[in-house]
């Protein structure tokens, strides 16, 4: 008889062929679970809702971190991006470079988010602005956030506000209250309340205008592609069935392949028919996604000493009281 284990994850093309059952885990059946990460991770976080489930790196990190064992990580790296790229500014603001977010007023759905830890490390090691140099203003009350269930409290040295319950990001970006937002979900969930369009209102623009730019910019720099979701099993599952760990891993790796695979083929597709230079062709033929630690550590140590540089966590955690023993040599 197959275990049978519940999961939580986002979808996307490296997920999809394990949430529609392309893709089987040897031994175990499957319940999946599509949810936002908003509501994922504080359902995971405060009940521990799903055997096994994509969670926030930073949030896990913090729990490690306060002696919370309930779960065990695997590299399995969900989604990643240039985070910097997602911050928003009010055109009035004058923002119109990194560093004048100084002195800013600046929206954030909850301080800990691993894409806003990435965003204030950029911030910070590429354009000289330290969070102290900004005033924060959080949406996500602590009964509804990933805070709430690991003890956030804001780092000494940093002003961080609790946006009132009758306001949210967005209503505070378009009343001037607010100067830029690190991050801003609209998605319909359990936890966001923003609902108004910033990406495409007039006085609303990001603050890199070039966001292809940018990215390349960062990555030629630092040879990262930054990383917030990893997939998490229950440490009670694993310590009666430690074979699940290599399993899961296998199951996604393939899954992972899969999207690789068809990937591929739309960049043959576009190649042959002349709509894409070759130059182009060749840096996507590249695997976009790699999971594992040896292939991922750079990325995970970088977002691992951002953590603790703005005081989420007591000390650098190492990659080693993270993940799975069975998976660091992988």
């Amino acid at each position: 008889m197959k275990l049978q284990l519940s999961i939580a994850m986002t979808l996307n093309p490296s997920t999809r062929p394990i949430f529609d059952g392309t893709v089987k885990p040897d031994g175990i059946d499957l319940i999946p679970t599509a949810l936002h990460p908003s509501e994922m991770f504080w359902r995971q976080l405060k009940f521990a809702d799903f055997d096994v489930s994509e969670l926030s790196f930073s949030s896990l990190s913090m729990a490690k971190a306060r002696g919370d064992e309930r779960f065990v990580g695997l590299p399995i790296f969900t989604t990643r991006h240039f985070f910097q790229n997602w911050i928003l500014v009010r055109k009035g603001a004058r923002i119109d470079a990194p560093a004048d977010m100084k002195g800013k007023r600046v929206g954030v759905p909850e301080y800990q988010q691993t894409a806003a830890v990435w965003s204030r490390g950029i911030l910070e090691h590429d354009f000289g602005v330290a969070p102290k140099d900004m005033e924060f203003w959080m949406e996500r009350a602590p009964s509804h956030s990933h805070g709430g269930a690991t003890g956030f409290k804001p780092p000494p040295g940093v002003t961080v506000h609790r946006i009132p319950p009758e306001k949210n990001i967005g209503t505070m970006m378009l009343s001037g209250e607010l100067d830029a937002t690190l991050l801003y979900f609209v998605d319909p969930n359990l936890i966001d309340r923003s609902t108004a369009d910033l990406w495409n209102h007039p006085d609303i623009e990001p603050l890199f205008r070039d966001p292809i730019a940018e990215g390349m910019r960062y990555y030629r720099k630092t040879g990262l592609f930054p990383i917030n979701h990893g997939m998490t099993v229950r440490k009670a599952i694993v310590d009666q069935h430690p074979w699940v760990v290599l399993n899961l891993y296998k199951a996604f790796a393939r899954a992972n392949d899969i999207a690789n695979q068809q990937r591929l083929e739309h960049v043959e597709y576009y190649l042959a028919a002349g709509l894409l230079p070759r130059e182009v062709a060749e840096a996507l033929r590249a695997p976009l996604v790699q999971h594992g630690v040896k292939a991922n550590r750079a990325v995970l140590e970088t977002a691992a000493r951002y953590s603790h540089e703005q005081g989420l966590t007591p000390r650098v955690i190492p990659l080693e009281d993270v993940f799975a023993p069975s998976t660091m040599d992988l």
